[in-house]
């Protein structure tokens, strides 16, 4: 190869290396370019491993024209690489005059227990309070112990009100925590004072205050003279509890097999104030609370005499009461996954999400 062609190659290589210099913006863009010009592999620094490829006498000039490119394309680098570092330097210079020490730090939003399970934790200290044991049941049950058990044989017209979800084993995704009645029953007989909190699934249209999956707080006590003042006493001081402050209830009539007789608790709407609204479904009330008396026939699959004992039994609406406390228009909020129901309590509470 020629001594023009060696120049005519190094000039070129310099012109490009130099171009693509201007498009660095950064320190590691700088040093990657670097490499690849000056590098053993790079355009020009690959040229002295060719010196073989030339006479012995001009191995020389060959030597000094390559060495004084790379001196050049080395300064030019490194005048780059100190306007980017300058131009660095005084960014951090300039945020950091920003920045005043003595205010408060950012602070990262929190986000806090599910409003369902913040209720549920305060229903069972203040029924651990009143000497209630917490139990649990399986959410796929038995349809002995999901309906036969509770005074709901198979052809009872009440299952069509309860239509809920057969698994391929025959059993059912419970329809309601009343199931653990029977478990409890059967476990600690009686005298017995138990919740069992829990979630449920029906085959439901849903609408503001109606889901397919909820949660419920089942309550039974049994001893000896109990009735329905005991009853409607208790409902009154768990929703006081609960609310913080004074509730209107309604009780009415209401038809549940494994009661007798059966009442529905019902208190005033804490989204409208009782004005009527649509989760209330423009009735001023909320149904919260279907009770009444154990039916003789639950205490017998209990394995309990009714001519000894007696009881009442309740399925508090764990999913409304939430709603009712921290201000949630519609139960489909609390299984869509919108962070606003997931605040801190103190935060959620008397706010209102549609």
């Amino acid at each position: 190869m020629e001594l023009t062609d060696l120049k005519h190659s190094v000039e070129t290589a310099e012109a490009s290396a130099l171009e693509r210099l201007r498009g660095a913006d950064s320190v590691d863009s700088v040093r990657r370019l670097e490499n690849e010009v000056l590098g053993k592999q790079g355009s020009v620094g690959s040229l002295l491993g060719r010196m073989t490829e030339y006479p012995a006498e001009i191995r020389g000039q060959v030597g000094k024209l390559v060495n004084e490119a790379k001196t050049r394309i080395k300064e030019h680098f490194a005048a780059k690489l100190a306007t980017i570092q300058s131009a660095a330097s005084a960014r951090d210079e300039t945020e950091a005059k920003s920045i005043d020490p003595t205010l408060p730090a950012p602070v990262q939003p929190m986000g806090g227990v599910h409003p369902v399970t913040a209720v549920q934790w305060e229903i069972e200290r203040l029924f651990e309070r009143m000497g209630f044991t917490v139990e649990a049941g399986p959410e796929m049950e038995s349809q002995y112990n999901n309906f036969e058990a509770l005074n709901i044989p198979p052809t009872h017209p009440a299952r069509d009100m309860q239509d809920t979800f057969w698994l391929k084993n025959g059993c059912v995704l419970r329809t309601h925590t009343s199931p653990v009645q029977h478990r409890s029953m059967k476990k600690f007989g009686a005298p017995l004072r138990v919740i069992a909190p829990g979630r449920c699934f029906r085959y439901e249209t849903i609408d503001a205050s109606h889901e397919n999956t909820f949660h419920q707080v089942e309550g039974l006590l049994i001893d000896r003279n109990i009735g329905l003042p005991h009853l409607i006493a208790l409902a009154k001081t768990l929703l006081t509890e609960v609310m913080k402050k004074e509730v209107k209830l309604r009780v009415r009539p209401g038809f549940f097999p494994f009661v007798e007789p059966g009442i529905e608790i019902d208190m005033d709407c804490q989204i409208c104030g009782g004005r009527k609204c649509p989760t209330c479904k423009q009735s001023g009330w909320v149904e919260i609370l279907p009770a009444g008396m154990v039916h003789p026939n639950v205490l017998r699959a209990g394995e309990i005499d009714p001519e000894e004992w007696s009881g009442f039994a309740f399925g508090l609406g764990l999913t409304r009461l939430a709603m009712m406390k921290f201000g949630i228009k519609d139960i489909r909020v609390l299984n869509s996954g919108d962070l606003r129901a997931l605040a801190p309590p103190d935060r959620l509470s008397g706010t209102v999400i549609s």
